[in-house]
């Protein structure tokens, strides 16, 4: 099998064909710490792309409660135990060796197995499996919204919790959201088990789609894909998945003014915890440096923005700010060992990433670059047992043709309308 690189991995690893990347890879950050899981992403997916007949299942964008919710039903808990299975069956040990991070290697060293390499040892008819995988029963597909808003068991006082049990950064019961749509993964599982290739990368973007006229509805990609983002469409009998809304990435919307614009999902966001892009990537895979630009500055330069269950080898394009209330164990099984540095800076952030994070949601173009206007001081105190200043820095956010797309403040601005009548509020 070929060797390709990951660099979320920090190693070479097995995949079924050679390495080959796109020009520019569509990209995106949720910051879980804001999201209050009102669903309207979800909506606004179902109401644009799932809303066919034989699509009542299929859900593309989700926000799912962890620990216990999932769509479909335990998708991450099995994924992880087939993953964990083989290296049982194998001998081997999956962890992390974080002693020698680099630019290469920014997380460390994975030193498991990926689905793609744990396959090997299962053999059927035509040999060994590309990838490791399941395919959920149409009961775990039934509920989208399972254990909404269920938190872990609660401990403590009289009202089930104690004054330590709801304090930060980790409470003693506790839930968060997590928001899930395609990743569009430089190394896709549907991808390298489909026996068709009926799915491809787009060369421009990275965006991975299904040709419809291709696809035979073998479900290999449902079962392969270890996020679960490929659906089986019983009326037409084929494969659909989240298409990125690529119209509006190619700057063909009536309202893009010919520049790529966010998705359905992340334009209405009403927690203003998304942001979206295009990175441009080398020949070998990975992202052109590029200081100003906010996705590469969050996830190469702060490291704030974290991959989703990057030990199943995929090198996933859609990053996570890790919330700040759970156990670090098991943010660190689901976003790898970053997770205490990503939480630490986004606990106290730097001037410049404060002054980023305000352009999460505040207009539907995609931003390709930054710059910052210093400000006043408007805040002191104490973080963590360290001084920590906020500024209220000016951010402008530049679209694909550097023109300016938005300009904000660290601080909202305050506008109070004059009273004309006596019960003016």
């Amino acid at each position: 099998m070929p060797q390709v690189y990951n660099w979320q991995l920090g190693r070479t690893m097995e995949y079924p064909y050679e390495e080959r990347h796109p020009k520019s890879q569509f990209a995106f950050v949720f910051n879980t710490n804001r999201c209050i899981a009102c669903q309207t992403c979800t909506m606004a997916c179902k109401s644009t792309w799932t809303f066919g007949k034989g699509q009542e299942a299929m859900w593309w964008n989700n926000v799912e409660t962890k620990p216990y919710g999932g769509y479909p039903q335990f998708w991450d808990i099995k994924a992880l135990k087939l993953l964990d299975d083989a290296h049982q069956k194998a001998g081997a040990t999956m962890g992390w060796e974080t002693g020698k991070p680099g630019p290469s290697k920014p997380y460390g060293e994975y030193s498991g197995m990926t689905l793609f390499e744990a396959a090997r040892q299962r053999y059927g008819p035509e040999g060994h499996q590309r990838v490791l995988g399941y395919l959920p029963t149409d009961e775990e597909w039934r509920f989208p919204n399972i254990y909404e808003d269920t938190s872990t068991a609660y401990q403590g006082g009289r009202l089930g919790i104690s004054a330590e049990g709801a304090s930060l950064p980790e409470h003693k019961s506790w839930f968060f959201y997590l928001q899930r749509l395609c990743n569009h993964c430089t190394y896709p599982a549907c991808l390298a088990a489909c026996p068709r290739k009926a799915i491809y990368k787009r060369p421009e973007d990275g965006i991975v789609l299904i040709d419809q006229e291709r696809c035979r509805g073998y479900r290999a990609c449902v079962e392969a894909c270890p996020y679960k983002k490929p659906m089986y469409r019983p009326t037409t009998r084929v494969s659909e998945k989240c298409v990125a809304c690529y119209p509006r990435i190619e700057g063909t919307d009536p309202l893009s003014e010919g520049v790529p614009m966010e998705t359905r999902c992340m334009a209405s966001c009403v927690g203003k915890i998304r942001m979206q892009g295009l990175v441009k990537t080398n020949p070998d895979g990975s992202w052109v440096e590029d200081r100003q630009h906010p996705l590469y500055y969050m996830v190469k330069i702060e490291k704030v923005a974290l991959p989703l269950y990057p030990q199943f080898g995929t090198e996933p394009n859609g990053y996570y700010i890790p919330p700040r209330w759970v156990p670090r164990p098991y943010l660190r099984q689901m976003f790898g060992p970053g997770v205490d540095e990503a939480i630490d800076k986004y606990t106290a952030p730097s001037r410049e990433l404060l002054a980023v994070m305000q352009l999460f949601r505040t207009t539907q173009k995609m931003l390709s670059r930054y710059e910052i206007t210093q400000g006043p001081k408007v805040y002191e105190t104490t973080v963590n047992g360290k001084p920590w200043a906020m500024y209220n820095d000016t951010v402008i956010g530049y679209d694909a043709r550097g023109r300016e797309a938005v300009r904000v403040t660290v601080e909202e601005p305050v506008h109070v309308r004059p009273a004309q009548y006596a019960n003016s509020i």
